[in-house]
């Protein structure tokens, strides 16, 4: 399934891909590219049937070299023009972060500017040991907003967020997973099938555990107290099938099926 041409969308049972198709480009991002990514996600995270999406840019030379500079003079060449392509960013990442299901960022080759900031909001980031990050956006003379650099800073903390700005180096794979940027490095070879795999393994589970997981880890970023009814629903898994059928699983020392019930 296509979405505005460079977005597409593919499935393998449970398990979605997000292509970013615009390797000519080395998937450079477009305003429409950002839209089309948000509604890409808004509407495989409202589908119960999927249990894991997969984000990744087409081919094996980049992940996303970020924005395309060369859409900036007609799209972002002064303050009103960029408050607008800001907000279909903004919205892009919300539905990013707001995704019900795990996110996988498949990551072959660059990953630098707007494509970190999207490998950011992905629970795991899966890259090649030649997979090369940054973000050289002092060099245009362009702010991350607050919106993009927020992700990137619960991430990694402000002081390796604002190392990376600050010096906009392209860096190395094995300085992007000493940072906590990313999750896991693997040969370049592997990247798609170490992603499929952790895919696999999260589609395995059971997929309401995975939600509450989500839920519960973005309310603890937050200091305000938990209320009674947030303690309450952590222990909410024990009233579903899906509780049933993994305790019924182990014991009789098989597989578990989870329905998402």
């Amino acid at each position: 399934m296509s979405v505005a041409g460079q977005v597409r969308i593919e499935r393998d049972g449970a398990i979605a891909t997000v292509v970013l198709d615009r390797p000519e480009k080395l998937n450079a991002l477009t305003r429409a590219m950002w839209a089309a990514l948000g509604e890409a996600v808004d509407a495989l995270s409202a589908d119960d049937a999927v249990r894991c999406v997969i984000v990744r840019g087409a081919g094996e030379k980049a992940f996303s070299p970020g924005n395309d500079i060369g859409e900036f003079a007609t799209q972002r060449s002064n303050k009103a023009q960029a408050r607008e392509y800001g907000r279909t960013m903004h919205a892009t990442a919300h539905a990013l972060a707001r995704c019900r299901h795990p996110l996988v960022a498949q990551i072959h080759g660059i990953c630098v500017g707007g494509g970190l900031e999207i490998a950011a909001l992905c629970d795991l980031r899966i890259c090649g040991a030649s997979s090369r990050f940054g973000a050289p956006i002092k060099n245009l003379g362009l702010v991350m907003a607050y919106a993009e650099m927020a992700p990137l800073v619960r991430l990694v903390g402000p002081a390796v967020a604002l190392e990376i700005l600050l010096e906009g180096r392209v860096f190395e794979a094995a300085e992007a997973l000493a940072k906590g940027l990313v999750t896991r490095v693997v040969a370049d070879d592997q990247v798609a099938t170490e992603a499929h795999a952790a895919a696999q393994r999260i589609a395995d589970g059971a997929p309401l555990v995975a939600r509450w997981h989500k839920k519960f880890a973005r309310r603890l970023r937050s200091a305000e107290p938990l209320s009674g009814d947030e303690i309450d629903e952590g222990f909410a898994s024990f009233g579903t099938d899906d509780f049933q059928e993994g305790r019924k699983a182990f014991l009789e020392k098989r597989k578990p099926s989870f329905e998402g019930k």
